[in-house]
């Protein structure tokens, strides 16, 4: 999300002739092998180069991992037969994207799968607050703030297929709906802190609001955290938070599938070291953190531009763990069972307190843990009678504190017997992330940190585009940044094709 998540966005189809062709590398060329380059098969990468094979550009992936996907890939991490998402599970933003939702991706294999409700929040003394996809339902269960939540909500939801395309936009433009994005705004650019005391008076709606804010990891007092709550809640009761049948891996397969009908070629196991090593091109779009963008563009870009992509902040970094169970997650509130996503942090000020010490360079002993339980509702991912699971906490970045214990103690805090059912786990801190994935620097999964001038500005004020020529951007550390929804792709890939 950006500025434009307030204020609004239009975009639109762009005419690019192929005539006028200049190329990155070799000028000399007479006849690139390929209009266009990509650089990683994250969603965003996949996104881009769609995009590009769209317009009748001939197109290559490259990917350093053997498996394309990004954060979108699954693999067996604990026990055979057991698949696990390495990074995301529950994808909203996939749901909603307007660009996703153009291609069609069914056609190519993608199933959502809607879990019985998008999310739970138990508590302490035994219950729980279930977000329903019914917004009445819902705000049924806040007793006093019933009609709060009503009024909060109902704007965003009935709009919702008004205002996804300006939530979802690039940069400042004029809105189709400026009355409603204004009023979206005003909430918005809060804190989720302020929101929350100046909209609800009960613990409870505070607590399900913090978890939801708690999304933009950084520390509930700052803003715009509270614009993350607004928007994920908002999207329980309007694309709901769905899994993709079969594990993640699925939505990369459905874009790679949907590339390679428009001609497009992926290449993986092929590392990029530097830009100079790639064929002549005319454009190179770099689905990368802008870290790695500065190793791979060298000297190409001037010094200045340099010290602004070197001065980009990392959000926290997340402590991940999965699970092969022998049983579903014995939940003290059975209700929680029905949830595809569990927010477990118990109050309001507890979840705070947790989101301010992954900020501040420490851990907190009761961490804000975020689980999934997708094998309740795809029990493809499990042999008979078996489930997975796998949650998170926020850490600082690059932070080697062992969390396992203080995880795992969460999860029996809300479902007692819980250990009792693990019959396998793997655990990744943020080395082992980044490891697999060398954009989750020091386990950063959003892209960079989302205090609001980086919210609104990243990874510069060039956005997409670079001083050299040709070479993009289109990572999630631009805008609307995280999450899977391609449209960083989608926006990078539209600008590169104006220079064509």
């Amino acid at each position: 999300m950006t500025l434009s998540c307030f204020f609004g966005a239009n975009s639109r189809p762009l005419q690019t002739p192929r005539d006028k062709l200049t190329r990155v590398g070799d000028a000399r060329a007479s006849s690139p092998q390929y209009d266009a380059i990509v650089i990683g098969s994250g969603p965003n990468g996949l996104a881009a180069a769609i995009v590009l094979a769209q317009a009748g550009k001939k197109v290559v992936v490259y990917e350093a991992q053997p498996t394309i996907g990004g954060g979108t890939r699954s693999a067996e991490l604990t026990l055979p037969g057991f698949v696990h998402d390495v990074c995301s599970t529950a994808h909203p933003m996939a749901a909603a994207s307007p660009f996703f939702r153009s291609l069609e991706l069914e056609k190519f294999g993608l199933q959502w799968i809607q879990p019985g409700a998008p999310c739970a929040h138990p508590f302490d003394d035994g219950t729980a607050v279930i977000v329903e996809r019914s917004l009445d339902a819902t705000a049924a269960q806040f007793a006093e703030d019933q009609a709060r939540i009503k009024k909060l909500f109902s704007p965003l939801v009935n709009s919702w297929d008004q205002l996804i395309d300006s939530l979802l936009a690039p940069v400042v433009r004029l809105p189709r709906h400026p009355f409603k994005m204004a009023g979206f705004g005003l909430h918005a650019l809060q804190s989720a802190t302020s929101l929350a005391r100046k909209q609800f008076k009960t613990p409870r709606a505070r607590a399900v609001f913090a978890g939801m804010a708690a999304h933009s990891i950084i520390p509930l007092e700052d803003r715009p955290s509270a614009a993350f709550g607004l928007m994920l809640w908002a999207t329980c009761h309007s694309v709901g938070w769905p899994f993709a049948a079969g594990g993640s891996q699925k939505i990369a397969d459905a874009l790679s599938a949907k590339f390679r009908e428009l001609g497009g070629e992926i290449i993986s196991s092929r590392r990029v070291q530097s830009l100079d090593e790639l064929p002549p091109t005319h454009s190179i779009l770099c689905d990368v953190a802008p870290a790695n963008l500065l190793r791979l563009a060298g000297n190409r870009l001037p010094r200045s531009e340099q010290r602004s992509l070197a001065r980009f902040r990392l959000g926290p970094g997340v402590f991940k763990v999965d699970w092969a169970l022998d049983a579903p997650v014995p939940w003290n509130a059975p209700e929680c069972a029905r949830a595809g996503t569990v927010h477990i942090g118990g109050t309001f000020e507890e979840i705070a307190e947790s989101e301010r010490a992954a900020a501040q360079g420490t851990v907190h002993d009761r961490p804000f843990v975020l689980l999934t339980q997708p094998s309740l509702f795809d029990p493809t991912r499990t042999p008979g009678g078996k489930h997975t699971a796998w949650a998170y906490c926020h850490v600082p970045n690059g932070s080697a504190a062992d969390m396992l214990s203080r995880i795992e103690a969460q999860v029996e805090r809300f479902a007692t017997g819980f250990a009792k059912k693990i019959i396998g786990r793997s655990v990744r801190t943020p080395a082992a992330l980044q490891a697999n994935n060398e954009n989750l620097i020091g386990g950063d999964i959003g892209g960079g940190s989302n205090d609001l001038w980086q919210f609104l500005f990243r990874p510069t004020r060039r956005y997409y585009s670079t001083s050299a020529k040709g070479v993009f951007l289109c990572s999630s550390s631009t805008p609307p940044g995280g999450g899977v929804h391609g449209m960083c792709g989608y926006h990078a890939a539209k600008k590169a094709l104006k220079q064509f």
